[in-house]
């Protein structure tokens, strides 16, 4: 995956305008129809040109109750990955909306708040299970493989172990979350995982074996 991302069609306040406003007014007035109830112009903003609005737009239709799934699948393929990403987040608190188009996304942003999301379900489809995995051992980005083992721990199926296990040699950061994602299983290979971990050259790592050993 690569961090090479879609930049935004426009970020600055006087490039964004929506019914003549600046950006920064029509900014404003997105984020307060979250709290008003004003569907239309949250409805309005979310098919906007510029990304900033369409991101407010998602935020603002789940804070009144009326971002549907099929408007949120909508904004998993927005041309911005900024909007992807704050519609994966949303996404965690929906178990019935599936990650999966999020998983493969070209920005490890996207990527890692799907991945994060696949942990607030606890429960995943095979599909996204089987990435996951791969994702935990297999991604160039840190931050990414970090969330994948911390989502394994949380779902707690034995099929990922091997993959948590694999955490805890990595870099001292997704080594302290492998070892607290260790804590549904056992068995002599966490066993080990655990006292290598009591032994390890970053303190926090150490600190997280001595939180979940006996």
């Amino acid at each position: 995956m690569s961090r090479k991302a879609t930049s935004r069609e426009a970020t600055s306040p006087e490039a964004a305008s929506s019914e003549g406003k600046t950006g920064a007014d029509a900014w404003r007035q997105v984020a307060e129809a979250g709290h008003t109830g004003d569907e239309a112009t949250a409805r309005e903003s979310a098919s906007a040109a510029d990304p900033v609005l369409r991101e407010l737009a998602l935020g603002a239709l789940e804070r009144m109750g009326k971002l549907s799934n099929g408007d949120l699948r909508s904004a998993f393929s927005d041309g911005d990955h900024a909007v992807r990403r704050r519609a994966a987040i949303i996404a965690a608190k929906r178990r019935d909306v599936s990650l999966t188009p999020l998983l493969g996304d070209a920005h490890d942003g996207v990527v890692e708040a799907a991945v994060w999301a696949c942990g607030e379900h606890e429960t995943v489809s095979e599909e996204e299970f089987a990435t996951l995995v791969s994702l935990a051992t297999a991604a160039t980005e840190p931050l990414v493989r970090e969330a994948a083992v911390a989502a394994l721990g949380a779902i707690g199926d034995q099929r990922g172990l091997a993959a948590i296990l694999a955490g805890c040699v990595d870099k001292p950061a997704i080594r302290r979350r492998a070892v607290l994602a260790l804590a549904p299983f056992s068995g002599p290979e966490v066993d080990a995982a655990l006292q290598a971990a009591l032994q390890d050259r970053d303190w926090q790592v150490r600190q997280a074996a001595e939180d979940l050993s006996p």
